[in-house]
């Protein structure tokens, strides 16, 4: 049996041992596990897992590779992946490298070999904390101080977030929208264009004044890492700009809305991460299956002094997934509408935010 080479210690010093794959390096994030059965590209390319690890729960990863169309950013910033069984020899006649290579590319380290249910469990039932992917012959002690001295960076929105604006135009446009760039996926805009909308995407501290300018029909919060509250650029053109053109915001974005009327948020002991998460549409009574990525949620004893009305709601643990205001054109969901690659009982959603510019206009 080959021996271990890398191991990962978490900040209370729990340890698992495995083989290392992707960038050879040392790195400290916090531990988060996702429980998709397929979609690791997109996975390890989503910006919203900017200084994460992810555990993948399900057990081989690896098996189809890595193809070009299907990154949902491109340039990765997740912090480390960590799975079962890798696959180094991929079965897919569109892929273009392995997954290793992709990571190895990309300065991203990755771990195999480790028992992933037990470590699942141990997030479940502790808590998301520090970890860190370190060489077998680490000492253990030296590994816990410099997870005890490691502070969590708390820029994620401005490291992903883009630069300057860029557009993506599709035939026939009916609309004009100004996406603000949290860590935005690259199919939300794809499906954006599939509606008949130009997209503008904006950096994350473009003012109200210039997105006025651009002369939008309507305003999209994109997805994003990290705590909400720390991305106060965001909150304030909210809160300059709701009521005035039609807004539709995902995840981070459903979290800066709430925000920005009012409500509080707070950090999941675990978060939701997985395409395998049922939502309750309380307008319909109907159970969509959605795909999930975030830390934080909307605390609903705040929620109810805003001007916001819940529109969906979380059948494992009752959180917040959707809220709206009518008068003010605005709404929101916690999950993604948009998942690829899947599941896809939600893209109704963009159809609604289309709805609102035709009325609007």
């Amino acid at each position: 049996m080959e021996k271990f080479n890398k191991k990962i210690v978490l900040e209370d010093g729990e340890e698992y041992y495995g083989y290392g794959f992707g960038a050879n390096k040392e790195s400290i994030c916090e531990i988060v596990f996702n429980t998709s059965m397929v979609g690791y590209q997109e996975i390890v390319s989503d910006p919203s897992y900017t200084y994460q690890m992810v555990v993948m729960t399900y057990p081989l990863i690896g098996n189809y590779g890595i193809t070009d169309d299907d990154y949902e950013t491109k340039q990765p910033t997740i912090g480390g992946l960590i799975v079962r069984e890798y696959n180094n020899h991929p079965s897919n006649f569109r892929y273009t490298k392995t997954l290793s290579e992709y990571l190895e590319e990309n300065d991203i380290p990755g771990i195999y070999g480790i028992d992933t249910r037990k470590l699942t469990r141990s997030i479940r039932e502790k808590g998301s904390r520090k970890v860190i992917i370190t060489d077998i012959d680490t000492n253990k002690e030296k590994a816990l101080k410099m997870l005890k001295k490691y502070e969590l960076p708390k820029d994620a929105v401005s490291k992903v977030s883009c630069k300057k604006k860029w557009y993506s135009r599709t035939s026939n446009p009916k609309y004009n929208i100004v996406a603000i760039d949290c860590g935005i996926k690259l199919n939300i805009v794809r499906s954006l264009n599939k509606k008949g909308c130009n997209v503008t995407i904006v950096p994350y501290n473009t003012t109200t004044k210039e997105i006025i300018n651009l002369k939008p029909d309507g305003i999209f919060i994109s997805n994003g890492p990290g705590n909400p509250e720390d991305v106060k650029e965001v909150i304030k053109v909210v809160k300059e700009l709701k009521g005035k053109y039609p807004i539709f915001g995902i995840c981070l974005g459903h979290q800066i809305i709430s925000l920005a009327y009012g409500a509080k948020t707070y950090k999941l002991k675990f978060g939701h991460r997985g395409g395998n998460h049922p939502v309750k549409n309380m307008r319909t009574n109907k159970i969509e299956i959605t795909s999930q990525n975030h830390s934080y949620a909307v605390d609903e004893e705040s929620l109810k002094k805003t001007d916001l009305t819940v529109t969906h709601k979380n059948i494992l643990d009752d959180t917040i997934e959707g809220v709206e205001c009518k008068k003010d054109k605005i709404f929101s969901v916690q999950y993604h509408p948009e998942s690829a690659p899947g599941p896809q009982d939600s893209g109704y959603l963009f159809d609604k935010f289309i709805s609102l510019l035709e009325n609007n206009k």
